[in-house]
């Protein structure tokens, strides 16, 4: 008589599983699927593994998301050297938040994992670089600190807009109605509602352009708020 397979004893594939391969498995399939696609029975059947296998190396799902995050986030300027010449730190910020948005581009699941999440780890590891660079321009711990709260979800290369426009070339014809009816009451909205629409790689309205010219008008500011604290000292 043939002997039942046991479901808890470990499969070849599952003796050689690690957290490594369990996490970069998790962010190929949310790369390619979304969020809602990752689960254990999922990446089980990618590792041909028993599901419950996974637990003891990442945890719950909400360990292995928080795993997911932490490597993305950790491929951001892997190999920055440190803060450069303080002449031109806000070059420096912007390349360096912009190295963080061309991370949340290609793994736009992130931004919602981050949101969930505190800043622990590669997160905190990123935030010290924009400290740093900041810091050794010149500005003080409280102007510092007023960057990161004027930065905000930017300084980890994505926007909250408490906004949306529709994306992908202009207003459904739904919405056209919708509009019309508001004319003569909201004429300023409907101007913008149907005339600005983007469609970017994190969302409506959160294109490189947008992005891009908040990202520059916050650090004009913050340089001009730095050149006036240095002429009072």
């Amino acid at each position: 008589m043939a002997r039942r397979p046991d479901p808890d004893r470990p499969t070849r594939s599952t003796a050689r599983l690690s957290r490594e391969a369990i996490v970069d498995t998790g962010i190929a399939v949310a790369d390619r699927e979304g969020l809602d696609a990752v689960s254990m029975r999922r990446l089980g059947a990618e590792l041909d593994a028993n599901p419950m296998s996974l637990y003891h190396h990442v945890g719950d799902k909400d360990g292995l998301l928080g795993a997911m995050v932490e490597t993305v986030v950790a491929r951001i300027a892997p190999d920055w050297p440190g803060p450069g010449d303080p002449e031109r730190w806000t070059q420096e910020l912007r390349s360096l938040i912009l190295a963080a948005r061309g991370v949340m581009v290609a793994h736009p699941w992130a931004v919602d994992v981050i949101q969930q999440h505190p800043a622990t780890g590669s997160v905190l590891v990123h935030i010290e670089r924009l400290l740093a660079i900041l810091r050794g321009a010149g500005c003080d711990v409280d102007l510092a600190h007023h960057a990161l709260h004027l930065l905000g979800s930017r300084m980890l290369g994505f926007s909250q807009d408490p906004f949306t426009v529709p994306a992908g070339g202009g207003a459904s014809p739904e919405q056209v109605v919708l509009y019309r009816s508001w004319a003569e009451t909201l004429p300023h909205v409907v101007e913008l509602a149907t005339a600005a629409a983007h469609d970017g790689g994190l969302g409506g309205c959160d294109d490189e352009e947008e992005f891009g010219f908040a990202l520059d008008v916050l650090l004009d500011g913050l340089e001009r708020r730095r050149l006036a604290d240095a002429a009072r000292t």
